[in-house]
């Protein structure tokens, strides 16, 4: 049994497990710091609510408009450099964290890192596709999964240390422990190996791609904006179900403990096995297929638990955490197909850019509409949510069909043709098992998300 263990948390790849280290040294860092950041922002900076909210919607905007642009910077300069320069940039912030002491300050602070966190985003995305050999694209992202969540898990239980001591000198110091792991995790990128948009020189890369790029491809930009749609799935864990079960059900409040750790333990143990058998877009659209069924089926189980007591609604209330963190998992398996198989592989940081801005704009408003939608309407409105994500599957399969035939046309044969070569046929996607201990990216959260909505 201990054998099949330690087969089981093997990576797919000796390349796969260095990047799931960097993942794991990535989560490690920011989850300390978002454990404590909340009361460091407070007592330590001394800023009230309202000014870390606001501070937040700031930087938010920011990272938004600057999505396209780090793109464009990490094509013209590479992705493994970008991402090296983030994560120093990041790290060198973080340091400085401690001697802010105003919410001037905390604002310019919060815009920079969040735009630095840009720049991370699409070059580390831009990376890995272009890195990780096509056949071992989502196997090796599903275990990176594994190891950001692992990392968050074990950088919350850190920052909840320092808390549970009550002690200003250890808060002083969660920002300098997550700069030095920030470090150490720049150092470990340099180290992988060098992508082939990294080994083209700088004439290469001042050429300008010939063609239109990601913003007028219309099938991307919608492709990726409903991808975002199907992401406020995260707002029903976080938020909505949350606050449903506090308000309109008998159930206790510390169930909400056993939730969040339910969904912990799935997203470490399950992404390669919700990831088996995805590895282009049609197999992607049938894993979107499936997270949209856990989606809907979770709205119909939560509404449920308004008339149902006792043991009753708890068992609900648990299993319709549990759907919808299937519908995560799903999502992520036919996400990083979508970026790996309708992105152009020369302007990758481009339409990563472009990816994060028709995303964002696919779920910024879940928060808001669909807290009351569940709050307000009650059973009608879970209907309503419910309906919007299969309006959103429904919408997602002519979109892919649009972006593939823009590559078609404006794309060489040949280029597509090396993107995606070496995809395995269906009957031979086989996975080992579960992934081992060790997030998202899904798209990770950024070093202040702790403290505001996401």
């Amino acid at each position: 049994m201990f054998a099949a263990l330690l087969r089981h948390a093997r990576p797919p790849s000796p390349l796969a497990g260095r990047l799931s280290v960097q993942s794991l040294l990535f989560a490690l860092g920011e989850g300390t710091f978002m454990a404590g950041s909340a009361v460091f922002f407070t007592q330590i900076v001394g800023l009230s609510a309202a000014q870390v909210g606001l501070g937040l919607t700031c930087a938010g905007i920011a990272a938004f408009l600057a999505a396209f642009p780090m793109g464009k910077l990490v094509d013209r300069y590479g992705p493994k450099r970008m991402w090296a320069v983030s994560a120093v940039g990041q790290a060198s912030m973080f340091a400085v964290w401690p001697f802010i002491e105003n919410f001037q300050g905390y604002l310019a602070m919060a815009v920079v890192m969040e735009v630095i966190g840009s720049l991370g985003g699409a070059a580390h995305g831009a990376y890995t596709i272009d890195v990780l050999p096509p056949a071992e694209r989502v196997q090796s992202r599903a275990y990176m999964y594994s190891a950001l969540n692992v990392g968050f898990t074990l950088g919350a239980a850190l920052g909840g240390v320092a808390l549970a001591f009550d002690s200003n000198d250890l808060l002083h110091a969660l920002p300098w422990f997550t700069a030095a792991v920030f470090l150490v995790n720049a150092t470990a990128i340099t180290r992988l190996p060098r992508a082939p948009h990294d080994d083209l020189s700088i004439e290469e890369r001042k050429v300008k791609v010939p063609g239109p790029g990601p913003m007028r491809n219309l099938g991307w930009l919608l492709t990726t904006f409903f991808t975002g749609v199907f992401w406020t799935n995260q707002v029903l864990l976080n938020i909505v179900i949350p606050l449903w079960l506090v308000v309109e059900t008998d159930a206790p409040r510390v169930l909400l403990a056993f939730l969040f750790g339910t969904n912990t333990v799935m997203c470490i143990f399950l992404p390669m096995a919700a990831a088996r058998g995805v590895h282009d877009v049609p197999t992607a659209l049938r894993a979107v297929r499936i997270s949209s069924t856990f989606f809907v089926i979770s709205c119909l189980i939560t509404l449920a638990t308004h008339d149902t007591v006792g043991w009753t609604t708890i068992l609900l209330v648990w299993l319709g955490h549990v759907t919808v963190t299937g519908a995560e998992l799903y999502l992520s398996a036919a996400s990083w197909s979508f970026e790996a198989e309708l992105m152009d592989p020369r302007q990758r940081g481009a339409y990563q850019g472009a990816a994060e801005l028709s995303g964002t704009l696919g779920k910024v408003w879940a928060p808001a509409v669909y807290t009351f939608l569940a709050m307000h309407w009650g059973a009608a409105g879970w209907l309503v949510i419910a309906g919007i994500i299969v309006v959103a599957t429904i919408g997602v399969h002519p979109s892919t069909r649009l972006a593939r035939r823009f590559l078609e046309q404006h794309v060489p044969a040949d280029v597509l043709a090396e993107a995606r070569a070496g995809a395995p046929d269906p009957e031979d996607a086989v996975v080992t098992g579960p992934p081992s201990l060790i997030d998202a990216e899904a798209p990770a959260p950024g070093p202040l998300d702790a403290v505001g909505p996401s």
